[in-house]
């Protein structure tokens, strides 16, 4: 898709800006290929512009900004592809989260993080410690994250309360699975944008994007800045959203 012309929320006409938009951040790896450079270098320009969106979803007015970094199926790559996007994690937070602390930025992670390095983990508990009183924007990483074993973690732990008599089944709702998520906190997203041209959700988010409006778009994610974003919610503030109704 090609984004369009539309209602400019930039400029403060039209439509208020979703609350929450979440990014599949994809086409690193043709990025570097186009250019005939080790993925790495595709990986690296991509935290570039991960940062370059962060900073710009505050200035449009977005409330979450989530960024899908690295799923459960993310392992399955060569060692040293992993190795590589652990290592530009560690830059990340041990680096590049000071600059958004200075820009009001909360950091909230999702996902099953807890099973990295210890020490990688400890980084990662102290930097969302560190900014959680910023309140501008909420930036969510998506770590070790995967919707399918989201939803069956939720499920599990609504078993084990009705198990011990906590809970009773029949109280087990939509609402009552949707607070045991990793986003229990944050509003659904309004928006899920997935770049490079690819269009499926590859196991992010599915329960809350259940009234998402969805963007597939050309751009590669390096690629990807705020422009793009500007003008990915000026396509959304034309949308008409339903949800379900006439």
């Amino acid at each position: 898709m090609t984004l369009a012309a539309a209602p400019n929320i930039a400029s403060g006409q039209g439509a208020p800006p979703p609350r929450h938009v979440a990014i599949i951040m994809d086409g690193n790896g043709r990025w570097a290929k186009r250019r005939l450079l080790p993925r790495i270098a595709g990986h690296k320009k991509g935290v570039e512009a991960a940062k370059a969106v962060a900073r710009a979803a505050g200035d449009l007015g977005v409330e979450v900004l989530t960024l899908y970094a690295f799923s459960t199926e993310n392992w399955r790559r060569p060692a040293d592809e992993v190795s590589d996007l652990m290592g530009l994690l560690r830059h990340f937070i041990e680096h590049d989260v000071k600059e958004l602390q200075q820009h009001g930025v909360r950091l909230k992670i999702i996902g099953d993080y807890q099973t990295l390095q210890p020490d990688l983990v400890d980084l990662i508990d102290r930097a969302v410690e560190d900014t959680a009183s910023n309140t501008r924007t909420t930036l969510v990483i998506a770590l070790n994250y995967g919707s399918q074993a989201e939803i069956a973690r939720a499920a599990q732990s609504l078993a084990a309360d009705v198990r011990q008599g906590i809970l009773d089944v029949n109280a087990i709702d939509a609402a009552a699975l949707e607070a045991r998520l990793y986003t229990a906190d944050i509003p659904p997203p309004d928006l899920i944008i997935r770049t490079s041209g690819e269009q499926r959700l590859s196991n992010f988010l599915m329960w809350q994007a259940a009234y998402a409006e969805l963007m597939f778009v050309d751009t590669l994610w390096p690629d990807f800045g705020k422009s793009h974003l500007a003008e990915a919610l000026n396509v959304y503030a034309a949308r008409e959203r339903r949800f379900g109704g006439l």
